[in-house]
């Protein structure tokens, strides 16, 4: 069987477990594929030896019958995971050599559990990006074309190796995070089912920061069965992260009823910008009535706060980024400048900083520290921080009213060129954010399911976003959504 890289996880755990195939054969597909698809740019470090090894040790188990869900299932898992031994440069070139002693927790889960790590996916450098131009290895590129035009056009980011590996059959799923959107962002850019879990619900343990407050680890699948298959083995409390939520991961899968009759949606009228493309705003409309078709109550809400979500973002974030990336100086790992004779250890940061972090990553580390700074601490940093508290209260209370979900766009359009954008005006990238930062800002849940296709044939996602900890009711939701969605859309092979 050659399509074997086109099936779900669950398709392919209920194979397995049947004796249909193997995981060896399984991983022998997908390797195939990725060997085939060197102009999406999405595996940057490749590791065929470590998955035959993992493969082969999924199938001793699932003969032997001791088999997790996710055992002996290829995914790929993006750079910003530590992986022991494998190169993690989190796509920037001041980590380029550097291969950690140690194995992530999230990462660590997914092996004890059988999954088969295909290699490492290109993201954008630090997941500071919206569109995979950041990196150090250069643009991944999305596997869909836009009409019958050959523009190279973007998966999204900062996930976007993942959302192309994904969504071009090269792995069952992947592993994303998400700080602003960095999941759900690329997953609707790519027509596949992307969530952000609660803050804290996953370990980032292990995982190269951005900023502290905002970043979640969570999968990128084919499916929302899928999302719930491999969100279950990647939560759970950890002892090593300080921010791990010591709560029980319940049993996603098992909560996939489709029955959502009496769930209250509601639908936040801040979010109908004036210049939303018309074929947005019909998609949310029609998600609105499949959902109340489904026997869902529809309900417009109010988020007063929402307008303020970007600028908050684009502090907060900033901040935090600024504080993190100091530990990159070239004393300890990574890149270090060559100095001429004479310079010293001032040269040293400098020159180390300048030549091994991109222009992106440079604009935030340096808008951090100004608001980080005296003088602007308070005017900048602290008024963000107070504001960021009344955008999650503006949830608190739609969600106390009785609201179950929210219903948004997951995108303020279909995915677009590469070099449109980030040669323009950078706030335009940061625009695409628009939807989705108030999700991290708040700490929620949130899960873009693929719901439609544009006037130029490019997949179309909605958000929904659930309750703190309430994922098992979110998936549900989504699933009934995907389901009377019916997105089976495939890109056309031109790889």
């Amino acid at each position: 069987m050659s399509d074997l890289n086109k099936l779900t996880l669950s398709e392919a755990r209920d194979g397995l477990r049947k004796g249909d195939y193997t995981s060896v054969e399984l991983t022998e597909a997908c390797l195939t594929a990725i060997e085939g698809a060197g102009a999406l740019n999405a595996f940057v470090h490749n590791t065929p030896e470590i998955a035959f090894e993992q493969a082969k040790a999924a199938d001793a188990r699932i003969a032997a019958g001791d088999a997790p869900a996710m055992c002996g299932l290829p995914i790929g898992i993006k750079d910003l995971f530590a992986t022991k031994g494998v190169p993690t440069q989190a796509a920037s070139a001041i980590l380029e050599g550097f291969k950690p002693e140690y194995e992530s927790t999230i990462t660590t889960k997914l092996f004890d559990a059988g999954s088969v790590m295909l290699g490492k996916l290109n993201m954008d450098e630090f997941a500071m990006g919206s569109s995979n131009e950041t990196s150090t290895y250069g643009n991944a590129v999305s596997p869909w074309r836009r009409g019958n035009e050959d523009t190279a056009l973007t998966p999204g980011g900062s996930s976007g190796g993942s959302a192309a590996a994904v969504s071009a059959d090269l792995c069952l799923a992947a592993t994303g995070t998400d700080t602003g959107g960095s999941i759900r962002q690329p997953a609707a850019f790519t027509g596949i089912v992307g969530i952000k879990p609660t803050y804290g619900r996953c370990s980032r343990w292990g995982v190269v920061a951005f900023a502290s407050s905002l970043d979640q680890a969570g999968p990128m699948t084919k499916s929302v069965r899928d999302a719930a298959i491999m969100l279950e083995t990647m939560c759970g409390h950890d002892m090593k992260d300080s921010t791990s939520a010591d709560l029980p991961v319940p049993n996603f899968e098992a909560l996939l009823t489709g029955d959502i009759k009496g769930k209250k949606i509601g639908i936040p009228k801040e979010y109908r910008l004036d210049n939303m493309p018309e074929e947005i705003a019909k998609l949310w409309d029609e998600g609105a009535e499949k959902l109340k078709a489904a026997g869902a109550e529809i309900v417009e809400i109010s988020l007063p706060h929402t307008k303020y979500a970007l600028p908050t973002y684009y502090v907060i974030a900033p901040a935090e980024a600024s504080s993190n990336l100091a530990r990159y100086d070239g004393v300890r790992y990574g890149h270090r400048a060559t100095l001429a004779e004479g310079e010293g250890i001032n040269e040293m940061y400098e020159k180390t900083r300048a030549e091994g972090f991109g222009h992106e990553v440079q604009r935030r580390v340096m808008v951090g520290t100004y608001v980080l700074s005296a003088g602007f601490y308070d005017a900048y940093y602290n008024k963000a921080r107070k504001v960021r508290t009344l955008i999650k209260k503006d949830f608190e209370d739609v969600f106390a009213a009785g609201v179950d979900a929210i219903l948004t766009p997951a995108t303020p359009s279909p995915a677009f060129g590469l070099g449109e954008v980030s040669e323009a005006d950078p706030i335009q990238m940061y625009l695409n954010d628009v939807f989705t930062v108030t999700v991290n800002l708040a700490g929620l849940p949130g899960i873009s399911v693929p719901a439609g296709l544009s006037s130029t044939g490019l997949p179309m996602g909605l958000q929904l976003i659930g309750k703190p900890w309430e994922e098992g009711d979110l998936l549900n939701i989504a699933h009934s959504l995907e389901a009377a969605s019916g997105f089976v859309s495939k890109p056309e092979k031109w790889w």
